[in-house]
């Protein structure tokens, strides 16, 4: 048997492996420090291969600054993609074209390495200027801003790395902009529209940005990347590899060590919330302080005092596939609120009264509170009617004032400390967040559900303090109970 020539079995690994391909690309372009890989190199690597796959068109990759977002996605990957298929084409954007054409630059000079014409010797450049680099087989990589024409120009793949600068984040304005760009023009440039592949990379900016209101769309997948992780996490990787990912452990501490990540959040916490760890909060006009709220521990929690209650903020009847309900379950102990749980989800009228009916009983609540307006309404009528074994009669609650008024109204008893949060849950980052930045958070369904929740308890306690007075009933439509001259039941008791 012939020995493998050596030069060939690494322009074969070149060719096979991106990872491999990466290092080579990093150690052409140079740079401050020596390529250094991490873990999270190849769970980008891995949504890329899905994307080469096809099994996945709409990738949001979102991830801190200094970790090789563009590098490996705009550049590297853009060049690896070109050596096996030279007729592909792509439309690469950030937000101004100089940043665009530098990343161009950097793809053009791989591309020219004699190390790349050796591993893809099909792969030959036509046509060389940064804005539009062509190959003689009809391939091209276009690069342009926001701002740049693309009219005329189809693409296979559409890459947008950072289509926001930092400091345009807080104008609604600009965040517009964005998003009627990307809408009218950009996702129009795709070739075939049924299998084009659009790839967003960057870091979050704002709760409106672009990534996050592509989440809301069907279709997206997101691969976020905290700087700190926020809970322990099973990361899927290249060649069926899987990383543990641990609650508090730096992303790429070579690059980013936790001690200056927690430097950086000392300096500027909304700054690190957004960019470094991917969960945007207002900087601006919070009600509610992160500092109000308590933990728990779910394990030593005493489930055996206090009630079971859900809070249901339903979607409207007309468009229930644009808004959320929510299903709020805590434990109401006194004035301690602990939640328990949060179910937020697109749901239209019968798979909502399905998961509010299997909520109940796998939490074994005892009160149930449903706005009364919109879909909540029929929710309550349903309900009530059928008289369900397992589900507490729901408690028709209508809501007094506005939002800022109901949150203005319970913030005092959160900053007592009455509101308790698991450590670690699915749903706890994106329900701080939210709560957080209200009155600004891009949706307040949850707020709504928590506000109900805890005016209930408010009004639970008005009842109960004039011991002297006599029972009363809370009539559900009233903003304070009213008495009832004959009843001695407790309502708040069984329910």
């Amino acid at each position: 048997m012939n020995d493998v020539d050596a030069s060939d079995a690494i322009a074969a690994l070149t060719r096979l492996d991106f990872a491999f391909f990466l290092r080579r690309a990093f150690s052409e372009l140079g740079g401050d420090s020596p390529y250094t890989h991490n873990w999270h190199i190849d769970a980008i690597g891995h949504q890329l291969d899905r994307v080469r796959q096809r099994e996945n068109r709409r990738l949001i990759v979102t991830m801190p600054p200094r970790h090789l977002k563009s590098r490996i996605i705009s550049i590297a990957w853009v060049a690896w993609m070109l050596g096996h298929n030279p007729a592909l084409s792509f439309l690469c954007v950030s937000y101004g074209q100089d940043l665009a054409e530098d990343h161009a630059r950097d793809c053009l000079r791989v591309m020219q390495s004699r190390w790349y014409r050796e591993a893809f010797p099909n792969a030959v450049i036509k046509r060389s200027a940064v804005a539009d680099i062509q190959t003689t087989a009809g391939g091209r990589r276009m690069a342009t801003s926001i701002d740049g024409a693309t009219t005329g120009f189809g693409a296979d793949f559409i890459i947008i790395d950072d289509p926001m600068k930092a400091q345009d984040a807080t104008s609604q304005a600009a965040r517009d902009k964005v998003i009627r760009w990307f809408d009218e023009t950009l996702s129009q440039r795709l070739n075939n529209q049924l299998h084009g592949t659009i790839i967003v990379v960057m870091q979050r900016l704002h709760e409106g940005d672009l990534v996050g209101v592509l989440k809301e769309r069907e279709g997206w997948h997101e691969l976020c990347l905290p700087a700190i992780a926020t809970c322990d996490e099973d990361i899927p990787l290249t060649h069926g590899r899987v990383y543990r990912r641990r609650e508090g452990c730096a992303l790429h501490p070579a690059r980013l060590p936790l001690s200056e990540l927690l430097r950086k959040k000392a300096d500027n916490p909304y700054v690190h919330a957004s960019q470094y760890q991917q969960q945007p909060v207002p900087a601006h006009g919070n009600m509610i302080e992160a500092a109000w709220l308590r933990t728990y521990d779910p394990a030593t929690l005493d489930m055996t005092h206090g009630q079971i209650v859900l809070s249901l903020d339903t979607a409207s009847k007309d468009n229930p596939f644009n808004d959320y309900s929510v299903c709020l379950t805590a434990l109401v102990q006194d004035q301690r609120v602990y939640v328990i749980d949060v179910m937020r989800a697109r749901l239209q009228f019968n798979p909502l009264k399905a998961k509010v009916i299997e909520l109940a009983r796998l939490h074994s609540a005892q009160v149930m509170l449903i706005e009364d307006a919109s879909s909540g309404t029929a929710l309550i009528q349903s309900l009530q009617a059928e008289a369900l074994s397992g589900v507490p009669l729901p408690i028709p609650r209508r809501p007094e004032g506005d939002k800022i008024a109901r949150v203005m109204n319970i913030s005092s008893m959160i900053e007592a400390g009455r509101l308790f949060l698991p450590g670690q849950a699915h749903w706890l980052a994106e329900f701080t967040g939210e709560i957080l930045g209200f009155p600004s958070s891009r949706h307040d369904d949850q707020v709504d559900a928590l506000s109900q929740l805890f005016i209930w308890v408010q009004l639970k306690d008005r009842w109960r303090a004039p011991l002297n007075e006599g029972p009363e009933e809370m009539d559900p439509h009233a903003a304070l109970p009213v008495r009832d001259p004959v009843g001695s039941k407790d309502p708040w008791s069984g329910l």
